[in-house]
């Protein structure tokens, strides 16, 4: 296992460190401590071709402003909130609307625009970084003074694995994730059209035609929404059901798992035969396939296009804010908040 650490020095003076984490078997993850962002992951394919299987941006600077959260952590809630506002223990809060009316992924200078401490560790068959830093009482105009720490391991098994712990001393909402946009093409040769995607799931979130959760669950079976048995990205792209189209011809939608399987989803490329699996403790999570990615953006590979990349958002339900019935986000005083996701790369 190796840790690498290179300073970044932008143009308005300001540092960042970028670490990369490389296994035994060449795999290699590199991360900055500005947002927690995940810029490159490279995996071998059925050839034993390394390449980078995540959007990442050709310049660093362009992650300041990083409209479509290429590779950040996101918090303190992940996802939408309707009206930018909540209601908890009778006291009324009111958070910066970020999405028109509506508040997105924690509101501006969220966790994905602050530069986190850090701290590596390096064992035989581990190694990784930690992010730490505290969310003060009003941050974006949530409760609390919330303590998080953020994990991200590689194994020598080709495992990714990201720890969310965090902790408050007010009740509050809290519900994180990684907003890596994942393409086993690999160098972004092709879109993720023709991805087969499996999830363990039989229902999901309904929405309304401005992305907010109308308060109902609907039945995966029958629609183009059921991947039990695995489906391509393509379905739901060329699919006249309403809800595709509400997201842009497409998904950007959240799945509960059934947790039926000891995988909640698997992606798999058919031309480069690489293989994501995805194991989480969390309820469900949002898949989004890039329907609304503007082109022109200057990435690593080449320029930015709609279906270049697939975000699995493990995590609570923000529609459980507003509705009854959805995986909660409710974080008590001073209980414990963890959740684990793990991303496994290997070729089939």
């Amino acid at each position: 296992m190796q840790i690498n650490q290179e300073e970044i020095t932008l143009s308005n003076q300001q540092k960042w460190t970028r670490f990369t984490l490389k296994n035994d078997l060449g795999m290699e993850v590199s991360c900055l401590d500005f947002g927690g962002i995940i810029t490159d992951i490279l995996v071998p394919d059925i050839n034993g071709k390394m390449e980078n299987v995540v959007i990442g941006y050709q310049n660093e600077e362009d992650y300041l402003d990083n409209p479509n959260y290429f590779g950040a952590l996101i918090g303190r809630v992940a996802g939408r909130i309707a009206g930018s506002s909540f209601t908890l223990e009778g006291k009324k809060y009111r958070l910066p609307a970020n999405e028109g009316s509506n508040h997105l992924h924690g509101g501006p200078n969220a966790f994905n625009k602050v530069i986190w401490e850090t701290a590596v560790f390096e064992e035989d068959n581990q190694a990784g970084v930690t992010f730490s830093r505290q969310s003060n009482d009003g941050e974006n105009g949530y409760p609390g003074n919330v303590k998080m720490q953020i994990t991200y391991t590689l194994d020598n098994q080709n495992n990714l694995v990201v720890t969310y712990r965090g902790k408050s001393d007010q009740d509050t909402f809290l519900t994180t994730t990684n907003h890596s946009y994942f393409n086993l093409s690999g160098d972004l040769k092709n879109g993720i059209q023709e991805h087969k995607i499996t999830i363990d799931s039989s229902q999901f979130v309904e929405l309304d035609n401005n992305l907010i959760p109308t308060g109902r669950k609907l039945a995966t079976e029958g629609t183009v929404f059921d991947f039990r048995h695995g489906r391509q990205i393509r379905d739901g792209i060329d699919s006249t059901y309403e809800q595709n189209q509400f997201a842009g011809n497409g998904y950007d939608h959240y799945f509960i798992f059934d947790h039926h399987q000891p995988e909640q989803v698997i992606v798999f490329d058919e031309k480069s035969r690489r293989q994501m699996t995805v194991k989480t403790d969390q309820p469900g999570m949002v898949m989004y396939t890039s329907n609304t990615l503007k082109p022109g953006l200057n990435l690593k590979e080449g320029n930015s296009q709609p279906y270049l990349g697939i975000c699995l958002e493990t995590q609570a339900s923000p529609a459980s804010i507003h509705h009854e019935g959805f995986p909660s986000c409710f974080l008590a005083k001073d209980e414990d908040y963890f959740t684990q996701t793990s991303f496994h790369f290997e070729v089939k």
